[in-house]
């Protein structure tokens, strides 16, 4: 909160851009780069966008949706690391073991997941994001194996291995001493409560939500950068606050009031614990495959190209610097902050001092 409260402000010091033609000013604030700042992720999901279209596919891609059960949502609260890497490890688990299944596809697929915690109110709602590859590697590596474009497998069988392999990592945590049972989660202290609730779970139907395939792979990591550089809420969905509440948009044109102090409660419960990796990659998206796996399958996709005609050697090309936030910024808003908005002439950036701190002796 203190991080949030105190960007683009004095407290953090900054920059004082003047224009030595006509003299004018603007005050420029340091930034807090907290990852659950509102403000501060636009940037950073430009440079990650950037960096994910240089390893799609040329394939359709699916967007596949895991949600925990809300009856394990006072759990999770309270045992955020443990439940969220086992959301994590039983959708991956259920998308590589039925792609790798000769029954279903024969191939590995490629998966980058995102943790989401919210719903357009800011209910605490685990669920996860996944894109998913329309096909995969098959074993030998000489073949890419495409699926349907109209789904990549049924639900109801994506839901009952993701509930199965939950649940099962839910009981070796349990017998691990691993869980901590507060708040709402106290009762499941006891075993038979907790056993009643695992057969329950068992007896349900889990949400597994396949939504359409993308238009084309140039849009998944553009429609997936919504979810990785944002928590909860973004500055543009606020409508109005005063003392007695804060409206926000939700969803179809409507809005939902809040008390302060219950907003920003429920906005903090998606403040993610120290460290916590939320975007993740497995299948031919693994780190271990980035070089490999992922590259044989970029050429057996690859349209087949006429071979160049022989020339004489030259010199490699010069590697390409990456773009300064002030050229990303052009980029993305079309405004360039170096030059004097009234001029046009090349401002110079001043520092400015930071504030003491208040004698508290």
């Amino acid at each position: 909160m203190r991080a949030i409260e105190l960007c683009r402000t004095l407290a953090l010091g900054g920059h004082l851009d003047v224009c030595p033609h006509c003299d004018f000013e603007r005050p420029a604030y340091n930034s807090c780069r907290n990852r659950h700042c509102p403000k501060c992720q636009s940037l950073a999901q430009a440079r990650w966008i950037e960096q994910r279209q240089e390893r799609l596919l040329a394939t359709h891609y699916f967007h596949v949706v895991f949600t925990l059960p809300a009856e394990l949502r006072p759990l999770a609260r309270h045992n955020r690391v443990e439940l969220f890497d086992l959301l994590f490890a039983a959708a991956s688990r259920t998308l590589l073991e039925l792609g790798d299944d000769p029954e279903r596809l024969g191939g590995r697929l490629g998966v980058t997941a995102v943790l989401h915690t919210w719903t357009r109110q800011l209910t605490f709602h685990p669920h996860l994001h996944c894109v998913v590859t329309g096909g995969g590697l098959d074993p030998t590596g000489q073949c890419w194996v495409p699926c349907s474009r109209r789904y990549i497998f049924p639900v109801k069988v994506l839901g009952a291995l993701f509930r199965g392999k939950f649940l099962d990592g839910l009981r070796r945590l349990r017998r691990d001493g691993s869980l901590e049972y507060h708040g709402g989660a106290a009762a499941l202290a006891d075993e038979a409560a907790f056993g009643r609730l695992l057969d329950r779970l068992y007896e349900t139907d889990w949400v597994v939500y396949a939504k359409r395939p993308f238009a084309g792979p140039e849009h998944v990591f553009r429609y997936l950068g919504r979810y990785t550089h944002r928590v909860a809420i973004s500055n543009q969905r606020l409508q109005a606050f005063d003392d007695r509440g804060v409206r926000f948009a939700t969803k179809d044109g409507k809005s939902i009031t809040l008390p302060p102090f219950v907003f920003i409660h429920r906005f903090l419960d998606h403040v993610l614990p120290a460290g916590f990796t939320k975007i993740r990659h497995f299948g031919l998206h693994a780190a271990a495959n980035v070089n490999t796996k992922l590259e044989q399958a970029q050429r057996l996709l690859s349209p087949p190209t006429a071979e160049p005609p022989a020339e004489a050697p030259t010199e490699p090309a010069a590697a390409v610097e990456p773009a300064t936030w002030q050229e990303l910024l052009l980029e993305l808003t079309g405004v360039d902050v170096t030059r004097c908005p009234l001029c046009d002439h090349r401002l110079i950036r001043r520092r400015l001092p930071r504030p003491r701190p208040r004698d508290t002796s």
